[in-house]
């Protein structure tokens, strides 16, 4: 979420509005997905790493990711995306 804040406004109000959520810390196993999924989508897809740590936790934690740039995650084999 930080990686997507344009200027300080929007980092504040992010930060603000995390607080209210629960937060999932990586995990030696999601970073392993995560170098698994750059490995497979980087090239092909243009797979960044902040995306790559997303999809990981999605998948390890078997939760629907709520997004809004559907285009970065829907290519991914095995996630879940919120409808």
């Amino acid at each position: 979420m930080y990686f997507g804040a344009r200027n300080k406004n929007e980092l504040q109000i992010i930060t603000k509005d995390l607080k209210k959520l629960q937060v999932l810390h990586i995990q030696s196993e999601v970073s392993k997905k995560a170098v698994e999924l750059v490995g497979k989508y980087a090239l092909s897809h243009k797979l960044a790493i902040p995306d790559a740590l997303i999809a990981a936790t999605a998948i390890y934690h078997n939760l629907p990711l709520y997004t809004l740039n559907l285009k970065d995650f829907v290519f991914i084999e095995g996630i879940q995306l919120y409808k």
